[in-house]
């Protein structure tokens, strides 16, 4: 039977006391004392110290919680099967979202420690650092708003009845992923009319024939429901990196167009904009070389549709071949361009999107 703590140390106290009154009666014997009561203490030390107490506690502590969550979890399940789904969802969620936060910190540590910048990283780790940045400046705003003290009712309120608006993708349900993309790509499909019909207007700024003429043929076949090819796009590829359809050059109200097509807020100062469209053209850049390095064909389904959701595409309606052929093609492109070309990228959204799912079958009549 395992002796309590309070009965050890009152045997190992007489033990002590034992040894002291021998050393009176002889030095030899109380050093033989000594080394036994020394050698007999040690391993019942090791056996019941403290930490192995405390370790012991820990994991039953643990196992009762563990157990004590999981019947909590049956019996919303069996009587509130739609408030489990929720409670399921955010689990879940937090859980992934710790996960990610583990994951970008180590990414960040070995940037810092091995002094590797942001362009040479391999294309998964610049993608999660790319997305967990969306996501923080998403969720910035509902952490805000649960500071006041009584607050977090109201936040669950607002996220239970706004979830694409408030949550981020950590915590929508599967259902919920599709239906939200679908409802984002519908609203960036409703900017390539305008787009291209501020190309047409721009065109008769462009002195150079050739390239007006060409510019003109592209926009009058993406118009038509046909998908030109990548030297087509290519052709006029001269005209993006100056004025009048350079990042730096374009006019504002076609930069406002544009800026949705990344879910960049168009009401920005015109600066401001500009600088953002430019910033975030440039990591789609990097991304597509990274994407590049690792190959295409590396991609599983899901980081292949995420691949093309990123780039513009609505993807979820597509077939794996179709994706994989559209980002094909897409990376054709990419992989042609300089940094001074960097509009002709955001263009390509639309010229390579335009006539899929939620394309130009919205355009206005």
């Amino acid at each position: 039977m395992a002796l309590s703590c309070s009965s050890l140390c009152s045997r190992l106290s007489l033990v002590r006391l034992f040894v002291l009154r021998t050393n009176r009666t002889t030095a030899t014997t109380g050093l033989y004392s000594s080394y036994v009561s020394r050698e007999s203490r040690l391993p019942l030390c090791r056996l019941y110290s403290s930490t192995k107490v405390r370790q012991g506690i820990g994991r039953y502590v643990a196992s009762r919680l563990q157990w004590a969550n999981s019947k909590y979890e049956v019996f919303l399940k069996r009587r509130f099967p739609r408030f489990y789904q929720i409670y399921h969802t955010f689990v879940e969620g937090f859980r992934l979202l710790f996960r990610d936060a583990k994951e970008v910190n180590r990414i960040k540590i070995k940037m810092f420690s091995d002094g590797v910048k942001v362009q040479d990283l391999p294309y998964r780790e610049m993608e999660k650092l790319r997305q967990f940045h969306r996501d923080m400046i998403k969720a910035i705003p509902l952490v805000v708003i649960s500071i006041p003290p009584f607050a977090n009712y109201l936040v669950f309120v607002l996220m239970y009845f706004f979830p694409r608006q408030l949550l981020i993708p950590h915590f929508w349900t599967p259902s919920q992923q599709l239906e939200f993309r679908a409802v984002y790509s519908s609203l960036r499909a409703q900017h390539h009319w305008p787009v291209l019909k501020g190309l047409e207007h721009t065109s008769h700024q462009v002195k150079d024939s050739r390239l007006q003429s060409h510019l003109k043929d592209l926009c009058n076949k993406v118009q038509s429901g046909v998908n030109p090819t990548v030297s087509e796009i290519l052709a006029v590829r001269g005209l993006f990196s100056g004025p009048p359809l350079g990042l730096k050059r374009m006019s504002v109200d076609h930069m406002r167009h544009i800026s949705p097509l990344l879910f960049l807020s168009p009401r920005f100062p015109s600066s401001l904009m500009g600088r953002r469209l430019n910033s975030y053209a440039l990591e789609l850049l990097q991304l597509d070389r990274a994407l590049i390095r690792l190959g295409p064909h590396q991609l599983s389904d899901v980081e292949l549709r995420q691949a093309c959701y990123v780039r513009g595409l609505n993807s979820d309606q597509l077939g794996v071949n179709q994706c994989q052929e559209w980002l094909s093609r897409w990376l054709q492109i990419s992989s042609s361009l300089k940094d001074s070309e960097l509009s002709l990228l955001l263009h390509s959204i639309v010229f390579l999107s335009a006539n899929y799912p939620h394309g130009l079958n919205n355009r206005p009549h």
